[in-house]
């Protein structure tokens, strides 16, 4: 298991299209990815729980990786979220 904290960027937070462009990069991976916010941790892979979690611009969140591509999915995931995930 391997997990980062990353602060989200965007100026809407994880509305519709930065959670899909999420849930699309977390599902290239065959780990098990999590988005942790507070005390609520939601599916990576899913769009709809990502866009429920309510995480705002300037959010810190916990990106949390399981399994054979853990380090690759990680890395991949921070950097897009560092990048603002195509805003």
């Amino acid at each position: 298991m391997v997990s980062q904290k990353v602060t989200v960027i965007n100026l809407t937070g994880l509305h519709a299209r930065p959670a899909a462009v999420l849930a699309r990069e977390a599902k290239q991976f065959q780990s098990e990815i999590s988005v942790a916010s507070g005390s609520r941790k939601v599916d990576a892979k899913n769009v709809l729980a990502l866009m429920d979690a309510s995480i705002m611009r300037g959010t810190e969140i916990t990106i949390e990786c399981i399994g054979a591509d853990e380090e690759e999915a990680l890395k991949t995931l921070v950097k897009a979220v560092e990048s603002g995930l195509e805003e």
